[in-house]
């Protein structure tokens, strides 16, 4: 073989290993992006679930000082603990609030509440209020846990 041949096989050779140099850097770039992305969706995830958690320690204090109807608070707490993805732990914890829920999950509210036969309305009206005054201690009760939580207690 002639040097020039050599030469150029080695020229060959050494730009074929910078290319795949060059290209293993940029595979670590797109895997370190990749993990800052997955990282900052984290966080704004944890920041979410934590301000829905918040919400759900106010409505449950204002539930606690009369602030907030009994039925509304329960409906909100249990749909936030939806959001959360938290209602499974927190019904298994809360279970007066979840039971109140099962009852006033399908009620109308505003105009299709207004759209109802007074009769219905009012049949309703009684099954939550039954239920408010069944449960109005317990639920109170768990408000006041409510109140004070943190995502540490659920696990």
């Amino acid at each position: 073989m002639t040097t020039a041949v050599i030469v150029l096989a080695i020229i060959i050779v050494v730009a074929l290993a910078a290319y795949a140099g060059y290209l293993l850097t940029q595979v670590r770039k797109q895997e370190q992006l990749k993990a800052k992305l997955k990282q900052e969706q984290a966080d704004a995830a944890k920041a979410k679930a934590n301000e829905l958690l918040d919400n759900i320690r106010y409505i449950a204090n204002a539930m606690v000082e009369g602030r907030c109807e009994l039925s509304e608070g329960v409906m909100r707490i249990v749909k936030l603990s939806q959001l959360v993805g938290i209602s499974e732990l927190v019904a298994n914890h809360y279970p007066a609030t979840f039971q109140h829920f099962e009852v006033i999950k399908e009620h109308p509210i505003k105009d299709d509440r207004k759209s109802l036969e007074k009769q219905t309305r009012m049949k309703l009206d009684f099954a939550r209020m039954r239920s408010e005054s069944e449960l109005e201690v317990k639920i109170l009760e768990e408000a006041k846990r409510l109140s004070e939580l943190n995502p540490s207690s659920l696990h």
